[in-house]
């Protein structure tokens, strides 16, 4: 994207996680970014760009449908970003609220897309979906053919995201809105804080509410925790994928022609099980060498959508896009530890 035409891109949800990396990586590139926020998971945060001269930024909500609509009849391209999300703790405390709220903001969503692209300059609306789609999967690892193939999620997150790729392609079927379809796989990176909404969760003698097991496990070692608890045996196995890796994908394929009214999987390749990366952490934080103490764990009870293995194929965006997620989790714990701690200084998560 960066050696292509600027374009003008609609952010929903530009306070949030990956949102943060992207509005960055469009930026650099040259590009004007609308964000759209409400402040509503972490309350108001003050971004590194927010002063830059072609981000403008709009608090407001994202089910908004005249807003969005305004919005993004000058816009280019809009990426539907903003979700009511969480770690695998909101999937149980939030159930209905989660599908219920989440379905509302995709309604909003692709209403002002269908009307900007019929009157306005917008080409393309780009959804992020969620790995959370391939929640029973039974193909490892997983291609995206078979988000049509596997039964739907059990959880009402997962299947939320899935609904939102139904929209995509119905949106396309009925007013030819062109689209894409990205599902990140577990997002690790620096910014994420304390959600407004998030209950305190024990673990052990450690009490958290983020539910996201990288900052998580990083918390409870930088705490003392010992043994240090983990989440069932710590067997599942995931893609823990860099948010700068993430943003580089989603920017690449609003302009790409490869990637209209087409999904794609966007994650690095390496899994990692839970166990691997607490050890991974651990080491980190408190050493290695002779007389650093012994990794030592202990299993909690696990939750009930907490799937047991999530690996997907990414030779799809590769081959079409040109697309990989080649930064080390080592390096990504490297730049995620010491922002965690400073944070915890602070007091914001």
């Amino acid at each position: 994207m960066r050696r292509g035409r600027i374009v003008k891109v609609l952010v929903t949800g530009s306070a949030g996680f990956i949102a943060g990396y992207l509005v960055q990586e469009l930026l650099e590139g040259g590009h004007e970014v609308v964000g759209v926020d409400n402040y509503s998971k972490y309350g108001v945060i003050e971004k590194s760009y927010q002063d830059h001269p072609n981000f403008r930024f709009v608090r407001g909500d994202a089910k908004d449908v005249p807003l969005l609509t305004e919005l993004a009849m000058d816009c280019n391209h809009f990426v539907a970003g903003a979700a009511m999300i969480g770690g695998i703790s909101y999937f149980h405390e939030y159930a209905y609220d989660l599908i219920a709220e989440n379905e509302r903001i995709t309604a909003a969503s692709f209403d002002a897309a269908i009307a900007a692209h019929d009157k306005g300059a917008l080409e393309k609306i780009t959804v992020l979906s969620s790995s959370m789609v391939f929640e029973n999967a039974t193909r490892f690892p997983t291609p995206e053919s078979h988000a049509d193939e596997c039964p739907p999620p059990f959880s009402t997150y997962g299947f939320q995201k899935l609904a939102c790729e139904y929209f995509a392609k119905g949106a396309w079927e009925q007013y030819e809105l062109p689209y894409t379809i990205l599902r990140p796989f577990n997002c690790v990176g620096v910014g994420e804080r304390r959600a407004l909404g998030g209950r305190e969760i024990p673990s052990g003698n450690v009490s958290l509410a983020m539910s996201h097991v990288v900052p998580d496990l990083v918390q409870k070692v930088l705490k003392g925790q010992d043994p240090l608890h983990i989440l069932g045996d710590g067997s599942q196995v995931r893609c823990y994928t860099y948010g700068g890796d993430l943003a580089r994908g989603i920017a690449h394929s609003l302009t790409h022609p490869a990637a209209r009214n087409d999904d794609f999987n966007l994650s690095t390749p390496a899994a990692t099980t839970v166990l691997e990366l607490a050890e991974l952490i651990w080491k980190k934080v408190r050493g290695d060498g002779p007389g650093a103490p012994p990794f030592r764990t202990v299993s909690d009870e696990p939750f009930e959508h907490d799937v047991p293995l999530r690996v997907p194929e990414v030779s799809k965006a590769r081959e079409l896009l040109g697309f990989e997620a080649k930064t080390p989790l080592e390096r990504v714990l490297d730049e995620v530890i010491p922002w965690i701690r400073e944070e915890m200084k602070l007091g914001r998560i």
